[in-house]
């Protein structure tokens, strides 16, 4: 079954005083008064970024879930808690009525010359598959972060367990009035990881990701960006999900979530 799109003008339309209205793009598959746990890691590390130099790229991303994020008008508090012309260390926080609702570290790296080698190149995203249609999980035919984004999937599927590659195109930036950057692609779908690579029937089981690493070789170049995913499930109830990120030239990053698994 094919969706239509959304009618979104970004994920997140800013307000001022360091103030953002998520749209319906940002929604949660789990609970639609709740927001997807990819758009505010990126929108919390694109504000982050933001206090840095631009001599400095992001390296590490780290993002914790304390619970549902609220669907609702937002503040971020963000700072530098490490400065350095090297690497520099930031903080930011996501608040709804004075609490916490996800909070996020960032390493960012000086850029520079290039070394004499390259190290090991290993990666290589398959090629870009024709448009296909839109389908999402089963019993499940529409939720606004899954029409955000456009997914090809080039092995696996959200409808069908096990492992999956897909490639993947944001319908809208981030930021209203602000163009996306690479990283604002890649850690959208960083954190789709579980759900692209889920083993056990969704609404029967769940498996969510208390937090979320994605750690940054580079940005992606271009409009698309493959995640290629796989979840590893432990016999206590507990599981990690981790996946590669790139583009047509190469690899882009790595992310890691680890899983609460329980029936519902």
């Amino acid at each position: 079954m094919s969706h239509p799109t959304l009618d979104a003008e970004a994920y997140y339309l800013p307000g001022g005083d360091n103030r953002y209205r998520p749209t319906e793009a940002t929604t949660s598959p789990w609970n639609d008064a709740a927001q997807h746990g990819g758009p505010p890691s990126a929108l919390l590390s694109r504000v982050m970024s933001d206090l840095v130099d631009p001599g400095l790229r992001l390296g590490r991303l780290a993002v914790d879930f304390p619970g549902p994020i609220p669907r609702t008008e937002f503040t971020i508090d963000a700072k530098v808690t490490r400065p350095g012309r090297r690497v520099c260390r930031t903080e930011a926080a996501m608040i709804v009525d004075e609490k916490v609702v996800a909070s996020a570290s960032a390493w960012h790296i000086a850029t520079g010359e290039r070394p004499p080698t390259d190290g090991v190149h290993d990666f290589a995203a398959p090629a870009l598959p024709d448009a296909q249609p839109q389908r999402f999980f089963p019993g499940m035919d529409d939720w606004g972060h899954g029409r955000s984004v456009e997914w090809r999937f080039t092995h696996g599927a959200l409808a069908e367990p096990g492992p999956a590659g897909v490639w993947t195109r944001l319908r809208q930036p981030l930021i209203a009035g602000r163009d996306l950057a690479g990283f604002d692609r890649a850690i959208v779908v960083a954190d789709s990881a579980n759900g692209v690579s889920n083993e056990l029937p969704f609404g029967e089981w769940l498996y969510i990701p208390p937090t979320m690493t994605f750690t940054a070789l580079r940005a992606p170049v271009g409009e698309w960006v493959f995640l290629d995913a796989r979840t590893t499930l432990a016999g206590d109830g507990v599981g990690i999900a981790s996946g590669s990120l790139g583009d047509a030239e190469g690899l882009c990053g790595l992310v890691a979530q680890p899983l609460l698994v329980t029936a519902v």
